[in-house]
């Protein structure tokens, strides 16, 4: 029997933590804006939605398409439209990923990660790469009334004519776009769970005002627990249930963003912003940033500067 691996039943899974992230990114008025002005330069629909969310993530846009908008109000059709979207998340989980629908449209997800885990998904598509034909809907309409769907097709062949095309080649630009996207929304989500903590206990407080100020030393558990007057034992069941994360979890977190804010300087080595960020090894900080960012530290530098991964490699040494 095939076993369901772990980031994939994590992912059809969410916490309440990482369902708490995405109504915060949902909500986020870089969210907002960016589906405004992606919206109006590629005339597609675009949404963001939870995982584990088998809800039609299109459906209302203005930009929609009319074809999938008649297929989701029939209950038949509207089950198909569902399993597509399941089974674009299944796969989704590494990175964009386009089905297509019995009606030859396209459908497309990109996964919006933190660290290991996924917590939203970016979606657009119902588009068709070639022109609608009528052979094409004859196709589709046997299917349909394979479905049980016999009336309303004149109004169905419309929508269908009038359905987006846009190449392969273009389409793949687009979601280029969502990608990038995603990756500066998977920093978002990072800094987010990092502030996460504002109202807490006045001990997780204290904490995280201890921590933040020797962060770049080499600081243990049990000194931030007696900084806070606690045993370790306790101090961990009351910073995990104050900030949602474990000691380890929480200081690795205000780390890497101390890391991403040094590497803003393009002068600024790899090697240089960890051991200043207080990792003590350099494979130790390039399995956590990776862990909690999605990407190397490399890649992540090469997007912000466009520097060759290679001298990064080199400079970190």
């Amino acid at each position: 029997m095939q076993t369901e691996s772990p980031a994939l039943a994590a992912a059809q899974n969410p916490s309440r933590a990482d369902q708490d992230l995405f109504a915060q990114l949902e909500k986020s008025e870089i969210y907002r804006e960016y589906q405004k002005a992606f919206e109006a330069a590629t005339g597609l629909p675009l949404a963001i939605r939870s995982v584990g969310s088998f809800q039609p993530p299109l459906r209302g846009s203005r930009h929609g398409n009319l074809f999938c908008s008649l297929m989701a109000g029939r209950n038949k059709t509207c089950s198909a439209c569902l399993q597509l979207q399941q089974q674009i998340e299944t796969k989704a989980t590494d990175g964009a990923v386009t089905l297509e629908c019995f009606a030859g449209l396209n459908d497309s997800a990109v996964p919006v990660r933190v660290g290991d885990r996924v917590v939203a998904y970016l979606q657009t598509g119902q588009v068709l790469h070639q022109p609608a034909t009528e052979a094409g809907f004859r196709a589709v309409s046997r299917r349909l009334g394979a479905m049980g769907m016999n009336s309303g097709m004149s109004r169905l062949k419309e929508a269908y004519f009038g359905s987006r095309v846009i190449t392969r080649l273009q389409y793949e630009s687009v979601l280029n776009l969502l990608v990038i996207f995603a990756q500066h929304l998977s920093t978002v989500s990072n800094q987010i769970m990092v502030k996460a903590a504002a109202a807490e206990a006045p001990a997780a407080a204290k904490a995280r005002s201890f921590i933040a100020s020797h962060q770049g030393e080499e600081i243990s558990l049990s000194q931030v627990a007696r900084a806070v007057n606690m045993s370790a034992f306790y101090f961990c069941k009351v910073f995990k249930k104050a900030t949602g994360l474990t000691f380890t979890e929480y200081l690795a977190r205000v780390r890497i963003e101390r890391v991403k804010s040094s590497l803003m300087n393009p002068h600024c080595r790899v090697s240089e912003a960890a051991y200043e960020a207080g990792f003590q090894s350099l494979s130790q900080f390039n399995r956590m940033f990776r862990r909690i960012a999605g990407e190397s530290p490399s890649d992540y530098r090469e997007r912000l500067h466009g520097t060759p991964a290679g001298a990064i490699t080199a400079n970190a040494a």
